[in-house]
């Protein structure tokens, strides 16, 4: 079995953690004082790892790629697994279907499989706990999907939510044929969904063969089929002029070879801050509750700390989620609005909607610590044998001090080292680069200063990561 993850959407529902540039599947949130820290994604592979036979690929796209790399290389090494997990790069999102299709012919192409070969697709941003069973129920699909099916999991409904698809499925003997997909409804439409039975949640994870889907794909979306048709750097090169489709409105709602699989299984796809409540470890009092927190007479709540203090006092069914750089209070039930505020936020131009304060990149991560007319002040830390690119900036000198560790300097044509307590001046308009030749992390502050500070005041010449710019 080919198992996909889908590891390429920059959801924002759980904002203010949840980023464009940092979307939820890899946030690491503990559900309890005992959790190990792990992202969703972390999550989803270790799901797999183990499953017998199967070949593990992670499609997503350049921004999130080093998230990827990284957060796999961490479930590899504390697994001590030597497994290898095969990453594809979307040209550009252009959401699940096309993302399925790319799957698929990079696979073909690159001799990863075949026609006959199943392919089972899941998001990387879900929460199942009872891995076991879910795995058993997986085993299951395979022999469906090899009689030509195209099975999609159908969660069991517990309540009346919003905030999911709902797909309805008859029996027939002992097949569940899909009837049709619906989305998100309204309250009223959810409740009779659940009175009237035959309906279940939409979980976004199918299971086919190769030759199976490509023929849905030129039957009812040719335009996207066509990718099957040419080599691969040809695909990469028009991906762009693709439908932006989901592989429900492009495949599913339309083909006679859906079946559902009922799965009676915990599963969250962790889609609302109201989800993530369900999932938390919560005290006596029906709190949820994570980071610096002190609580009197409060009720019901989901409290997420960052950095401050929160104290709170006679407060019931409230969500409190604070970050570096914002601070989300919410009803709780009316969490489906953050979407609505996001896009407030985009719209008047936040740069919250985007990024944290931290920002991370393939060579460590730096956090804006200030930042005011004609000056930015960074942290930057640089992991052990990692290098930044041979770079220059038009509008901005920089100083730099090393706090921790060592770094080897290059400004101009002069290379040097600069020890803890040691600082160095770079110039505008001057080629300089910055490396951790130790083995424990680099750590330094920049100060910043010229009339533009923007992070795309910089022109790269030479970079390890393949991301120069001439």
């Amino acid at each position: 079995m080919k198992i996909v993850i889908l590891a390429g959407g920059s959801g924002t529902r759980l904002w203010p953690l949840s980023r464009e540039n940092f979307p939820k599947q890899f946030l690491k949130i503990p559900l309890s004082d005992s959790e190990v820290p792990e992202s969703f994604f972390q999550k989803t592979i270790k799901r797999f790892i183990n499953y017998p036979n199967a070949e593990i690929f992670i499609i997503t796209n350049e921004k999130h790629k080093f998230y990827v790399l990284h957060q796999s290389e961490e479930v590899l090494r504390d697994l001590e697994n030597d497994k290898r997990l095969e990453l594809i790069l979307e040209p550009v999102g252009k959401n699940t279907a096309p993302a399925i299709a790319f799957s698929i012919k990079y696979a073909l192409e690159n001799n990863k499989a075949g026609l006959d070969d199943i392919f089972f697709i899941t998001p990387a941003d879900h929460l199942i706990t009872d891995t076991e069973k879910f795995l058993s129920i997986i085993k299951a699909t395979e022999a469906l999907a090899q009689k030509g099916y195209i099975v999609t999991f159908g969660i069991k409904p517990t309540r009346p939510d919003t905030g999911y698809g709902y797909i309805k499925a008859k029996n027939k003997e002992g097949l569940f044929i899909v009837e049709k997909f619906t989305e998100k409804p309204a309250l009223k439409k959810a409740l009779s969904y659940l009175k009237e039975g035959g309906y279940y949640w939409n979980s976004g994870m199918f299971a086919f063969k190769a030759g199976t889907m490509i023929e849905e794909f030129k039957k009812y979306i040719p335009e996207l089929s066509k990718i099957f048709d040419k080599p691969l750097k040809e695909v990469v090169k028009t991906f762009h002029k693709l439908p932006n489709i989901s592989i429900d409105y492009a495949v599913m709602e339309k083909t006679d070879k859906a079946v559902l699989l009922p799965v009676d299984i915990f599963w969250s796809d962790i889609g609302s801050w109201e989800s993530l409540y369900d999932v938390f470890e919560k005290d006596k009092k029906g709190n949820a509750l994570s980071g610096e927190v002190i609580t009197i007479d409060t009720k019901g709540s989901l409290i997420i700390g960052n950095k401050r203090l929160i104290a709170t006092i006679g407060i019931e069914d409230l969500i409190v989620i604070e970050t570096e750089d914002a601070l989300l209070i919410a009803k709780k039930g009316d969490s489906q609005k953050v979407k609505e505020l996001v896009k407030i936020l985009s719209e008047k131009g936040y740069p919250q909607v985007k990024d944290h304060i931290t920002s991370y990149r393939p060579w460590g991560s730096f956090t804006l610590l200030e930042k005011g007319m004609r000056y930015k002040i960074k942290k930057i830390v640089v992991k052990p044998k990692e290098t930044l690119s041979l770079q220059m900036h038009h509008h901005r000198s920089e100083h730099w001090i090393v706090v921790k560790g060592t770094a080897k300097v290059v400004i101009g044509d002069k290379e040097q080292f600069v020890h803890e307590n040691e600082s160095v001046y770079v110039p505008k308009s001057t080629l300089h680069r910055l490396e951790n030749p130790g083995k424990l992390p680099l750590e330094i502050i920049e100060v910043q200063v010229g009339e533009y500070v923007e992070e795309d005041d910089i022109k790269r010449f030479e970079d390890i990561y393949g991301r120069q710019d001439i």
